[in-house]
């Protein structure tokens, strides 16, 4: 970036350099953070964001599951987007909303303060690689998803991504891409930070809520699929029935569809006849031509 962009903090766009926390706050030695990635797009009426209203949502889900109170409310945070977006005069991009204790915390472990909020508007530029449409790899990792008993999985909790960057890490370390993994229970889950699916005789398939992060991409591909009349199931999936996929592709938030080429040793069809028709569908979504998809913009530019 070659100027940076304002950051909305607290009710203030402050210099993005300005935008830190002590070494020793409480969200960054505990691990405590929450945060959202929602993406924006250039539409005819200006900047809008897509499906602003469920990533809001899921930002105070995640505080509540933690025990944890935020001192904005959604209408406040959004407020605060609009802001940060329109002071850069952003396009497509993504927005990155951090929840956080700032105060150091070199003995306590549970605090009583409200969380502050930081909004940073993250134009596109070719290494965030959004939208890109490459194929990929993908293995089976040798970490498996956390247990929601130990750490509740669907709040999006910076803590919670130690466990990605392990399973990314044994990935790229075997010279694949993506890293999958399976929960606890044998079944498959999802990766670093991809919800998963994958085609076998032309059903969709995607393991289901409960230890995974309720994405919100992954629920709009499911939205979008319906709709287009495919034969979708949310039933958990065997961890050997990845081995046996005609198609497989991860989504999330910067890129909706990620077709893989290769799993461990196996060449797949990449994209396969129903990740091209659901990508050709989404795509249409995103540039406006199905209105039955309008009410997942909201304006904010």
């Amino acid at each position: 970036m070659s100027e940076l962009p304002k950051v909305w903090r607290n009710g203030e766009l402050i210099p993005w350099e300005n935008a830190t926390v002590p070494l020793l706050s409480h969200a960054l030695s505990r691990g405590s953070a929450i945060f959202e990635v929602l993406g924006t797009h250039e539409s005819p009426d200006g900047t809008v964001s897509f499906r602003m209203d469920r990533h809001l949502q899921r930002l105070a889900q995640s505080a509540r599951l933690l025990g944890m109170e935020i001192k904005y409310s959604p209408a406040e945070i959004e407020t605060g987007i609009k802001q940060a977006v329109l002071a850069c005069g952003m396009g497509r991009g993504v927005v990155k909303i951090m929840a956080y204790w700032g105060n150091e915390a070199i003995i306590d472990l549970v605090l009583k303060d409200k969380l502050d909020v930081a909004i940073f508007p993250i134009p596109a530029r070719d290494e965030l690689g959004l939208d890109k449409t490459a194929t990929a790899t993908c293995c089976l990792s040798k970490w498996k998803k956390l247990h929601p008993a130990a750490s509740p999985v669907e709040a999006k909790a910076c803590a919670n991504y130690l466990n990605g960057y392990l399973a990314r890490k044994d990935a790229m370390d075997r010279g694949f891409d993506i890293g999958l993994m399976a929960g606890t229970d044998g079944f498959m889950a999802e990766g670093s930070i991809e919800s998963v699916f994958l085609v076998k005789n032309g059903v969709l398939k995607t393991p289901p809520l409960g230890r995974i992060l309720s994405s919100i991409t992954r629920m709009s591909i499911l939205e979008l699929a319906e709709k287009e009349g495919m034969d979708v199931s949310t039933d958990p999936i065997r961890g050997d029935e990845i081995f046996e996929a005609d198609e497989i592709f991860t989504c999330h938030t910067g890129i909706k569809f990620v077709p893989m080429h290769r799993f461990e040793d196996r060449t797949l069809e990449a994209p396969g006849p129903v990740t091209a028709k659901l990508q050709a569908a989404m795509d249409k979504v995103l540039e406006y031509a199905d209105p039955r998809f309008s009410h997942w913009f909201q304006k904010v530019g």
